[in-house]
C-alpha cells in the first residue's frame, strides 16, 4: 500500500458539523475505500487537518477524497507520498 497526505480546509459549513461521530464516519468511509488510517492531525494556519494514510493507488484515494468531502464538506487535498529514503533511491 501507498502513503498518501491528504490536507483539510474547513468550510464555514464544515465547522458547524464537527463531532467525534463525523470523524468516526470519516474513518470508516476511507476504509470503505480500502484505506487505512495512519495519523490525524488538527493543525493550525492554512489547511486544519493532516492525515496520513495508506491506499492501494491514486483511485482508492481519490474514491476515499470524494466521500468525505460529501460527508463532511471538509475540501482535500491529497498527494502520494514517499519517505526521503525512498525518494533519494529513486532519484539516486
Amino acid at each position: 500500500m501507498a502513503k498518501y497526505l491528504m490536507l483539510g480546509k474547513y468550510s464555514q459549513e464544515a465547522i458547524k458539523g464537527i463531532a467525534p461521530e463525523r470523524t468516526k464516519k470519516a474513518v470508516e468511509a476511507i476504509e470503505k475505500s480500502g484505506g487505512k488510517v495512519n495519523l490525524m492531525y488538527a493543525l493550525l494556519g492554512p489547511y486544519d487537518l493532516a492525515l496520513i494514510i495508506d491506499f492501494p493507488g491514486n483511485s482508492e484515494a481519490m474514491k476515499a477524497a470524494v466521500a468525505i468531502t460529501k460527508l463532511s464538506g471538509i475540501g482535500f487535498t491529497t498527494s502520494p507520498a514517499v519517505t526521503v529514503e525512498e525518494f533519494d533511491k529513486m532519484t539516486g
